[in-house]
């Protein structure tokens, strides 16, 4: 079956669409951050997929507020035998009682945390928070110094935070990049995949036939990578895929 695949941008929010050999029009929200992908038929353009998704905005946005309200309601609770993911990998936590900062490692099918017992949930969740981000801060500037002369473009200053609604995000006036935190949890190649689609931002600021064709160009595999991104591991383990 031939593919094709779009992104659009309908009322501020992003659309991947794949333009595939069906009768129907097929639209879905996923979780964790309420992605919207669109499976349309190949006899329909840009334009009129993009007047489907107007006319089920209403339905889009309550879809994605409920993932947020999702979100918000099944926060970790730091406990042995809780599952927590680690670059594409499924972990048990194992809660281990001990004084002095809270401290996380990997070992086997483990994560540990040293923690005093008299420590929160939340201060839990922070340092583990910590801990992701340091994981991914000592990935992303090999992956920028790696990709920067291919690419072409030098970054100027990148940045990890907690972003709600996108795993990557940049500016081209700046060249600063920022990194969704989740990115922590997902398989390494996820991660180079949002450096390489945040980097190309810098040479093409929308998702035109052109970035595409960049996308294509650096990183041949980019739609398979895009893919594992928009699966589980997620947020909470109860929810379903991206």
């Amino acid at each position: 079956m031939s593919t094709a695949s779009a992104y659009l941008k309908v009322s501020g929010i992003d659309v991947d669409v794949i333009y595939k050999n069906i009768k129907n029009l097929h639209i879905a929200v996923y979780p964790p951050l309420g992605r919207v992908r669109v499976a349309a038929p190949q006899r329909l353009d840009d334009d009129a997929v993009r007047l489907a998704v107007v006319q089920r905005l209403p339905w889009i946005k309550r879809q994605r507020e409920q993932l947020r309200s999702a979100a918000r309601q099944s926060e970790r609770e730091m406990v042995t035998g809780e599952s927590h993911y680690v670059w594409g990998q499924r972990y048990r936590l194992k809660v281990i009682n001990e004084h002095g900062r809270i401290r996380f490692d990997v070992a086997g099918k483990r994560l540990t945390v040293h923690a005093p017992a008299e420590s929160t949930p939340a201060a839990r969740r922070e340092a583990l928070e910590e801990w992701y981000r340091a994981a991914l801060k000592r990935e992303i500037p090999e992956l920028i110094a790696k990709w920067q002369p291919i690419i072409g473009r030098d970054v100027a200053k990148w940045t990890v935070r907690r972003m709600k609604t996108k795993w990557g995000s940049c500016n081209r006036q700046s060249a600063h990049v920022w990194f969704n935190l989740e990115l922590a949890k997902k398989h390494p190649h996820c991660l180079e995949y949002i450096v390489v689609h945040e980097m190309t931002h810098l040479l093409e600021r929308n998702h035109t036939d052109r970035f595409t064709e960049l996308m294509d160009e650096f990183l041949p595999d980019w739609r398979a990578r895009r893919e594992d991104l928009n699966q589980a591991p997620l947020r909470n383990e109860h929810w379903g895929a991206e």
